[in-house]
């Protein structure tokens, strides 16, 4: 059995680790700061643990993974149409986030978390139409 003391120890543990976790927001926009339909910010650098909410101003959005840009372990997910979505970082490595009716037309983001441990699978993943040209701007700010 465990001792009073270590189970104290271990919940303090984790009460920290949550108390210091981030929550990161992201909108999925018509119009940003880079143009038509995009998520803004595009690129986040995060740590296991944290939150990103994916928030719907604009209808006719949502928030995906893309088939071979997540960590491994990292299930699929695919957000509702014009609802905010949440996803928390469950593992290192970097997350391909897009909206799935603007894909072609270059909506995406990438999500650092931790080191890029998948950052070369992820990086070779073929992209469709706008995409290509709009993940290189977002790989080149990963911190390996």
């Amino acid at each position: 059995m465990f001792s009073r003391l270590t189970i104290t120890a271990v919940t303090a543990l984790l009460l920290a680790t949550s108390a210091n976790a981030e929550t990161f927001e992201v909108k999925m926009l018509n119009k940003g700061t880079d143009g038509a339909m995009v998520f803004e910010p595009a690129f986040i650098k995060a740590a296991v643990g944290d939150t990103v909410n994916f928030v719907s101003p604009d209808k006719g959005h949502n928030a995906e993974s893309i088939e071979g840009m997540l960590p491994d372990g990292v299930a699929p997910f695919k957000g509702e149409m014009s609802k905010d979505f949440t996803l928390t970082l469950t593992a290192e490595g970097v997350y391909g986030i897009k909206c799935n009716p603007h894909y072609a037309m270059g909506m995406v983001a990438l999500i650092q978390a931790g080191a890029p441990v998948n950052l070369e699978a992820a990086a070779a993943v073929v992209q469709k139409g706008k995409a290509k040209a709009r993940f290189e701007p977002l790989f080149a700010q990963v911190v390996k």
